[in-house]
């Protein structure tokens, strides 16, 4: 016990925050990071998709603004060709078609194999050798208007031409063309990004020229593989590979689009960090959102579990106060769930304990009073047993004095015998030893008296003997019912200890200190019985011993009744001896036949005194066989109160322990 005191306490409550704080806070961490990294590709795939929208759209305005134009010029194309003008109705056309287009600068302008050009009046374009022009050697092999590659002019200018045959019905090859400038078209692509940081260029990818960027540098350069711009070359690798998917390079997210009916691929491409600049700000309103919610758990959890265990406080009270002995608790138990089964069960366990308790608190106060009785009728039946036994003593000495003087009647019968033998015989003498005869007989009186008293005297003592042994007898039946109550109670003991024990095991820890009162108490209730079985078995000796003592006695009181009617009839006999003793002067001649006479007498009393003298021997085994039992009774008296006293010591003992808990 004094270990589990100094064991330092921990309460469940941090317990379970302990375990359950870290599991939240990486609960909640796991789902930030996984938000995160949702977020994270969501915001990657939302830009990646928007940055091919965006290219497509772009995509679809250069397609569209192409074909507008292209349209424009087929339709000057196949006017002519419907027409089939004249050389100066062809000029005339071209010149009504000049600023027509306004992103078509110098106009649409036509060229014979011949080498005659027809241009606008009003245009700057410069043209010599127009059959070496690459405008002229692409459109001679295309009969509808197409564009071709990107060139510079004579005048300096990044342009593409749209080029094709042209059928006026005259029979002579001719190409009609027209030029847009790189430079609108750089226009067109880049205010057709619609992201932030985004940026787009346009790629003839059969010959790698740069047709728009955001840099006027770039516009009419090659891109290669080796390009200074990591991005640069690795959109070069892809363009040579003819790969189309988007890609992520050198800190870019790039997306590519063909231009339809073209060798033209438009490049957009935006900074992956413009995209993850969304990614760190949902992250950091993640991180935010999470320890809010971490803050917010904590103290919803530490509310939840403050109150679901709160009851758990008031039953480790209990618990602990029951440790003490203190049983007058009161547990309430509010809930239905589990912490309230725990309650109720402790408030049943208090309850039962407090009744069990109380019951052996009134038993042991019983067994207490019963003791005190026990001890008091031991000492009571002690000091009758001591006197019983100085009684016996007394008897002894008494039936001592009675062998003494029924042998000194014997002795003095056989005295008168050999006297009466002497008279009869010494008849003659009669006279002289009259005198003496009268003295003999006057002291033969007197010893007759001192006979007759003294086995007045002995019938006395054998009443008082029977009286007392009749005591005895009862005294022994009353120790035989205390025996028997000490008996019951030791069974009761017994199984007042048992249902203790069982109770203690109930308890578990709780109970051990008292299961082990409970053993010493079935211990002492075992022994208690076995010296209560040890008692009525010496108070059987007991009643048997004094049966026979009373059996004993019953047969001396009749032989003493008999010896004292003898006595009585010697004492007359005596008077009468006496009485002719003083006629023997005048009857002396009657003498004999009274000696006679006075022989068979004293021949009767000899037999009689040797008889009473046997009987007197008899009664004085008797008396010390009573002296020794009244000893041993003595002795069981004195183990009875040792045992009472005992059992008193142990019954203190037993209410000490029931006092130190509180009910």
């Amino acid at each position: 016990m004094g270990n589990n005191t100094a064991r330092k306490q921990t309460k469940i409550k941090n317990k379970l925050l302990i375990f359950l704080l870290p599991a939240v806070i990486v609960t909640i961490l796991v789902l930030v990071l996984i938000s995160g990294y949702l977020s994270r590709k969501s915001l990657s795939e939302m830009a990646t998709a928007q940055l091919s929208a965006s290219i497509t759209n772009q995509a679809d305005n250069i397609e569209s603004w192409l074909n507008e134009n292209l349209q424009n010029f087929s339709t000057v194309k196949l006017l002519i060709e419907k027409t089939q003008p004249t050389a100066g109705e062809m000029q005339e056309i071209i010149d009504a078609n000049y600023g027509f287009n306004k992103y078509c600068r110098d106009g649409v302008y036509l060229a014979t194999g011949g080498g005659t050009i027809y241009q606008a009046a009003e245009s700057s374009k410069k043209i010599s050798h127009p059959t070496e022009q690459p405008w002229f050697k692409q459109g001679m092999t295309r009969v509808n208007m197409a564009y071709g590659t990107a060139y510079t002019d004579a005048n300096g200018a990044s342009i593409i031409s749209a080029s094709g045959l042209v059928d006026d019905g005259s029979g002579q090859l001719k190409v009609i063309a027209a030029d847009l400038s790189l430079d609108q078209i750089s226009i067109i692509v880049n205010s057709g990004v619609k992201m932030d940081d985004a940026a787009a260029f346009l790629v003839d990818i059969s010959d790698n020229t740069i047709l728009a960027h955001q840099d006027p540098a770039r516009v009419s350069s090659k891109l290669t593989t080796s390009d200074t711009d990591p991005m640069m070359a690795k959109v070069a690798e892809q363009l040579a590979a003819r790969k189309w998917d988007n890609l992520t390079a050198a800190g870019y997210v790039i997306a590519f689009k063909e231009i339809t009916e073209t060798d033209w691929v438009l490049v957009s491409y935006v900074p992956e960090s413009t995209i993850m600049s969304d990614v760190v700000k949902l992250t950091y309103t993640l991180a935010i959102a999470g320890v809010i919610a971490i803050v917010l758990i904590v103290l919803i959890i530490n509310f939840l579990v403050s109150r679901v265990i709160a009851p758990l406080g008031g039953i480790t009270k209990n618990i602990a106060d029951m440790t003490e002995g203190d049983f007058t608790i009161a547990v309430e138990h509010k809930t239905n769930d589990e912490i309230g089964l725990m309650s109720s069960k402790v408030s049943e366990f208090v309850e039962s304990m407090r009744k069990m308790l109380s019951s052996i608190n009134n038993e042991s106060k019983k067994l207490k009073e019963q003791s005190d009785n026990s001890d008091r009728v031991s000492k009571d039946m002690f000091e009758a047993s001591r006197a019983q036994s100085d009684a016996m003593q007394n008897l002894n000495n008494t039936v001592d004095q009675l062998a003494a003087a029924v042998g000194e009647i014997a002795n003095n019968a056989s005295t008168l015998a050999m006297v009466v033998s002497d008279t009869r015989d010494n008849s003659n003498q009669a006279n002289i030893s009259m005198k003496e005869t009268v003295e003999i007989s006057k002291k033969g009186r007197s010893d007759m008296e001192q006979v007759s008293a003294a086995m007045q005297g002995i019938k006395e003592g054998n009443d008082e003997l029977v009286k007392s042994i009749n005591e005895v007898g009862k005294a022994s039946e009353e120790i035989t019912k205390i025996v028997e109550v000490i008996g019951e109670i030791a069974d009761e003991t017994n199984l007042l200890s048992l249902n203790a024990s069982i109770e203690a095991a109930r308890a578990g820890e709780a109970g051990r200190g008292f299961a082990v009162v409970a053993s010493e108490i079935a211990k002492l209730a075992q022994n208690s019985a076995a010296s209560a079985d040890n008692i009525a078995t010496l108070i059987g000796e007991v009643h048997t011993a004094i049966k026979t003592v009373v059996s004993q006695a019953e047969i001396s009181a009749e032989s003493i009744d008999r010896n004292t009617m003898l006595i009585n009839t010697a004492v007359e006999t005596f008077d009468q001896i006496y009485q002719n003793i003083e006629k023997s002067n005048e009857l002396i001649d009657l003498m004999i036949q009274d000696v006679e006479k006075v022989d068979d007498v004293a021949t009767n009393v000899a037999a009689i005194s040797e008889e009473q003298a046997a009987s007197a021997d008899e009664i004085l085994v008797t008396s010390h066989r009573m002296v020794e039992q009244a000893n041993n009774i003595t002795q069981s008296s004195q183990e009875v109160a040792d045992n009472s006293h005992e059992l008193a010591s142990t019954s203190d003992t037993l209410t000490a322990y029931v006092q130190q808990f509180k009910i």
